[in-house]
Parts: structure tokens; C-alpha cells; sequence
């Protein structure tokens, strides 16, 4: 026992010992470095070099912020091809659903390509020598973004991308699920190219529309009525859809997936419309753009739920709902920066009444319109544009006054000869385009295709294998529903 005691003191001491040495010699390691800090000479402690950036001026931090805001609202913008595509698909029969997604993705990717390297060359192309036609540069005169200034360029194209965009893949739903995908590579590239660019020249390019005064701040005309037109010329041409019945138009196969379409549409209207202001720096633009587009869609959709229940048989009608709010949009989108929240008011009632009497009409014309695009596009594209002239505020269009707010006829006459124009050259090219389409035997799908589905034949996939089984698969002539007996069994 006493040897351990004395065993353990050893160590004790050993371990006191220890710590005492590793204390004084690290002590005297930093007392040391100190020392020979102090000691150095003032020579030999290097400078780091102090990197002064140029502070940004008021304007250039001004010019990052609109350009910011441009692409986020471009951004907002291409987001509306997903609302589109949703829309459509809860629109139209389950067994085209693959197809119609597929239409509307290459809507985007087809017009991305040809609108770089030849349709916004054409839309901004040069005034010099002619306000019809001006001279193009071609894949962005082959800016490579090196120099000064080439950004702005290329947030200006990606902005007009997303709006060319649109305009082609209105025409995707008013022709769904018989048109030959070949042919719809086809249009939509003729699109990209000649038909909307030269629209964007009269007017926002600088062309004869714009210098004879015609306004439409963000696209009524130039974007919304252009697409219905070639949706309405294309449908014709095409021709129905199989076993369709007029005056009985098909139930839409998914309402909840057409009313998230439309309220993604709605959200990325603001893109649309705000983002035209083009600049993050008039709070004033920006709010009130804001509002006249939030009224005129909830007006939109009111007037045609009302219209429909009170003239239809007394239901609400939610497809209507959806494409007066649609309509809402479509039609104050050109006026949006140019009259005042009660005039949005009223435009928005206007579409939305407008939109379930031209639906109306289209249909006893026996043309297969699937999703109401020429209703919603077409007519309420052009009313938009027409209602600047009687609801138009000069202090906010930069003088010229609308038939309502105090002013004669002019600007009236202006926006008439505007939307006529357009009407009429955007006619012109979808006739010919449609009709070369089909001599070319690629427009409509083939006989073949319409005895299996155009998803079977055209893509060879079903939008859901499991309720629609592929024609031979293992699922074929499964019944896959739940085998659960029925509430009260």
C-alpha cells in the first residue's frame, strides 16, 4: 500500500513538473515573437495596395436597376408559356395532351432561334428609307458582348423573345390536337420570322403606325390580336377536330389544370404589362400598370361568370371564369400606362362580355376554336387597342385625348387604322402560310393518326400511361381504377 501511495506522488510531481516547463516555454516563445515585432524596422512591414473601384454614378446605378428589371420581367414573360401550355392542356381531350405540351415548348425553343438571328432584326431594323420595311441587322449584327454597351442589347432582345414567344403559341390551342407536329414546326417559325416582326416594326419599331401616332403600350394589337388572327386562319384551314359536333363544344378534360394555366397567365401578365415601362424609375407608371391590369382581369372574369350564369342556363360557368379573366387581360394590355382604374373597369367588362359573344359566333361558324383563342386574343386583342381611343387620358398618353375624357376623333381613327392594318397584313401571311402548309401535306394530322390518338401517333406516349394506356402495352384494356367498393355498398 505504501507503495503506491509513493508510486502516485511520483507521478504527481512528474505531471506538476511538466506543465510548469511547457508554461514558462511558451511564454518565452510569445514574448520573444513580440519582441522581434516590436524591434522590426518600420521598412519591412509591406503594404498590402489598396484597390480603389470608380464609384457608379447616379444614372449608371440607375441604367443596372431598369435593365435588372427588365429581365426579371422577361423572366415573368417566358413564365407564361408554362400558363399557356397548363391552360391548353386542361382544355382540350386528355389523348392530345402530350402533343399540346410538346407544341408549346417548341413554340419557345423554334422562336428563340429564328427571332435571334433574323425576326428581331426585322421588328428594329433601321427607319432610314422606309417606314414599311426597314433594313435589318441580322443575329444581333454579331454582338458577342466584349464592347460597351452590347448588354443593353441583349436584355432588349430577351425581353421582345418572350413576347414574340407569345405571340406564337396563341394560335397552339385554337388548332389543337389534329394539327401534323411538322407543320407546326413550320408556322411557328414563320411566325418568328416575318409575320409578328414586321407587326413590331409599324409599331414599336418606329414604322409608319408608330409615326402616325397609333398607340398600344405593351400589346393588344402587336402581340395578342396578331396571335388570334393566325389562330382563327389556322383553325379554319385545319378544319375541326374528329366527331366534332357544333353547338356542343367538347367539356374541358382537366378545369384544374386550366385554371392553374390562367393563374400563372395572370401572374406573368405583370411582366407583360408592368415590364413594358421598360425602367424601374417612374413609380408612378409602375403602379398604376399594376392596378389597371389587377382590375381589368377581375373585371374580365366577373362580367363573363355574370354574362354566362344570366344568358346560359344559370350555371358558373368556370371555363368562362377563366378565359374572361383572359379576356380582362388581353384587353388593356394596350392601354394599361395610357387610362385611368375606372377605365380599366370598364375595359375589362367590355372583354369579358366580348369574349362569350365572339365565342359565340366562332362556334356557330362551325370553326373548331378548342381553347376560345381567337375570343380571347383576336377580338379582345383589337378592343383593347380600339378603347385607348375613348378612354384614353392625354395627360398620360402625351396629349392625344380619348372620345370619352374630352377629346374628338383622331385618336379614335388612329387606333382604328392601327388595328385594321394589322388585321389585315397578319390575314394576308396566315393565309398563305396555311395554305403552303397544307399543299405540302404536312398540316393536319393523317387519317392514321386520328384512329389512334394524336399523342399515340405522333409521339408515342400517353400523357397518363396508367388511365390511358399506350395500344399494346401491358396496361392496355386494364381497368386500373381502385377496385374500393362505392360510398354505400
Amino acid at each position: 500500500m505504501r507503495f503506491r501511495r509513493s508510486k502516485m506522488w511520483q507521478r504527481l510531481i512528474a505531471v506538476g513538473l511538466g506543465t510548469i516547463f511547457l508554461l514558462v516555454f511558451t511564454y518565452a516563445g510569445f514574448a520573444q515573437d513580440d519582441t522581434a515585432a516590436e524591434d522590426a524596422p518600420v521598412e519591412a512591414v509591406a503594404e498590402e495596395p489598396v484597390l480603389e473601384e470608380a464609384a457608379l454614378t447616379a444614372d449608371e446605378v440607375q441604367a443596372n436597376l431598369d435593365a435588372t428589371w427588365v429581365l426579371l420581367a422577361g423572366f415573368l414573360v417566358f413564365f407564361m408559356q408554362a400558363g399557356f401550355a397548363m391552360l391548353e392542356g386542361g382544355f382540350i381531350g386528355a389523348k392530345g395532351a402530350v402533343n399540346s405540351m410538346a407544341e408549346n415548348f417548341m413554340d419557345a425553343a423554334v422562336t428563340g432561334i429564328v427571332f435571334f438571328l433574323v425576326g428581331y432584326g426585322i421588328a428594329f431594323a433601321s427607319t432610314e428609307g422606309s417606314l414599311f420595311f426597314g433594313a435589318p441587322e441580322f443575329a444581333l449584327g454579331g454582338i458577342d458582348g466584349t464592347a460597351e454597351g452590347q448588354g443593353a442589347v441583349f436584355v432588349a432582345f430577351f425581353f421582345q423573345f418572350a413576347f414574340a414567344g407569345a405571340a406564337a403559341t396563341i394560335a397552339t390551342g385554337a388548332m389543337a390536337e389534329r394539327t401534323d407536329f411538322r407543320g407546326k414546326l413550320i408556322y411557328s417559325a414563320i411566325i418568328a420570322l416575318i409575320v409578328y416582326p414586321l407587326v413590331v416594326f409599324w409599331t414599336w419599331g418606329g414604322g409608319w403606325l408608330a409615326d402616325r401616332g397609333f398607340l398600344d403600350f405593351a400589346g393588344s394589337t402587336v402581340v395578342h390580336q396578331t396571335g388570334g388572327i393566325v389562330a382563327l386562319i389556322g383553325a379554319i384551314i385545319v378544319g375541326p377536330r374528329v366527331g366534332r359536333v357544333f353547338g356542343k363544344p367538347p367539356a374541358p378534360s382537366n378545369l384544374m389544370l386550366a385554371t392553374l394555366g390562367t393563374f400563372i397567365l395572370w401572374f406573368g401578365w405583370y411582366g407583360f404589362n408592368v415590364g413594358s415601362t421598360l425602367a424601374a424609375s417612374d413609380v408612378n407608371a409602375l403602379g398604376l400598370v399594376a392596378v389597371n391590369t389587377t382590375l381589368a382581369a377581375c373585371a374580365g372574369a366577373l362580367a363573363a361568370m355574370f354574362y354566362v350564369y344570366f344568358t346560359k342556363g344559370g350555371k358558373w360557368d368556370l371555363a368562362f371564369i377563366l378565359n374572361g379573366a383572359l379576356a380582362g387581360l388581353v384587353g388593356i394590355t394596350a392601354g394599361c400606362a395610357f387610362v385611368s382604374p375606372v377605365a380599366s373597369i370598364a375595359i375589362g367588362i367590355t372583354a369579358g362580355v366580348l369574349v362569350v359573344i365572339v365565342a359565340g359566333i366562332v362556334e356557330s361558324a362551325k370553326v373548331d376554336d378548342a381553347v376560345g383563342a381567337f375570343a380571347v386574343h383576336g377580338a379582345c386583342g383589337a378592343m383593347g387597342s380600339l378603347a385607348i381611343g375613348f378612354w384614353g387620358n392625354p395627360a398620360l398618353t402625351g396629349g392625344a385625348a380619348g372620345l370619352f375624357v374630352g377629346g374628338g376623333l383622331d385618336l379614335l381613327i388612329t387606333q382604328i387604322i392601327g388595328v385594321g392594318a394589322v388585321a389585315i397584313w397578319v390575314t394576308l401571311a396566315s393565309v398563305v402560310m396555311f395554305t403552303a402548309i397544307k399543299a405540302l401535306g404536312v398540316l393536319r394530322m393523317s387519317p392514321a393518326a386520328e384512329a389512334v390518338g394524336i399523342d399515340v401517333h405522333e409521339h408515342g406516349a400517353s400523357v397518363m400511361p396508367d388511365l390511358l394506356p399506350m395500344p399494346g402495352s401491358s396496361m392496355a384494356g386494364t381497368d386500373t381504377r381502385s377496385s374500393a367498393p362505392a360510398v354505400g355498398d
